[in-house]
């Protein structure tokens, strides 16, 4: 089962709940990068109001202007962002009694951030290392690395099939666009990934607009990698059916 998502800064959690779910993360880092999304910022929710938040946004640079590829996204100032990044991850969940896994999270940003100015080298540092403090142990591959044809849905229905996947989580995002057709083609189910609507539960309530730090610093890696656990079998039951 495989996951084809942007790399995001410190994603939110319903982006991670979907790759936690997926068997692979194909980093879909070959596309158009698009300032208003989650590529180069992440909302930060404080740990005991979520409903106050502050956005972390890296400055970034566009070499080719509106046409610039999310692989080709440049930091416009490194030392800056790495300030930025440490100040405000530690000012948020520094108090946090599961800061030890929030900190492990954040030094993989930091030590990338020491050594690249590629901002999607940094987001997807920062989802993988999100990925390994739930015990997460799938395959990450770059969609940039794999041919595929041009079009939206026949490029995504290419990369699960050219890594051998059986079936394509997808989110309710790419649900609004996606032609199942060229999937249909190849024998690849498409599989809806929707994370709970509770008003009543504060992880799901805020899934979709805060980062994962803030559950992670929450309720700690243990369980929220539980509480994503059920998710994920509730897919793989659909995937048998």
């Amino acid at each position: 089962m495989c996951a084809i998502h942007q790399p995001n800064l410190f994603p939110r959690l319903s982006t991670l709940a979907k790759l936690f779910a997926a068997d692979r993360w194909i980093v879909l880092d070959d596309v158009q990068f698009a300032r208003r999304d989650y590529q180069h910022r992440a909302r930060l929710a404080a740990l005991d109001d979520p409903g106050r938040q502050q956005w972390l946004t890296l400055p970034t640079h566009l070499p080719h202007g509106r046409a610039t590829r999310i692989s080709q996204a440049r930091l416009v100032d490194p030392r800056r962002s790495r300030r930025t990044v440490e100040l405000l991850v530690r000012q948020y969940y520094g108090h946090s009694r599961y800061w030890d896994a929030a900190r492990e999270v954040l030094d993989a940003v930091l030590c990338m951030l020491d050594t690249t100015d590629r901002v999607a080298n940094l987001t997807k540092a920062s989802t993988i290392a999100l990925l390994a403090a739930l015990g997460w142990s799938g395959e990450v591959l770059l969609s940039s690395e794999i041919p595929t044809r041009q079009g939206r849905s026949e490029r995504l229905a290419d990369l699960a099939a050219a890594t051998s996947s059986t079936h394509y989580l997808c989110g309710t995002g790419g649900l609004r666009y996606l032609d199942a057709d060229p999937f249909d083609a190849r024998s690849i189910p498409v599989l809806p990934f929707r994370t709970p609507v509770n008003a009543d539960d504060p992880l799901w309530q805020w899934a979709r607009r805060t980062s994962s730090l803030w559950a992670l610093s929450k309720i700690g890696p243990e369980v929220l990698a539980n509480r994503l656990a059920v998710q994920r079998e509730a897919r793989f039951l659909v995937a048998r059916a």
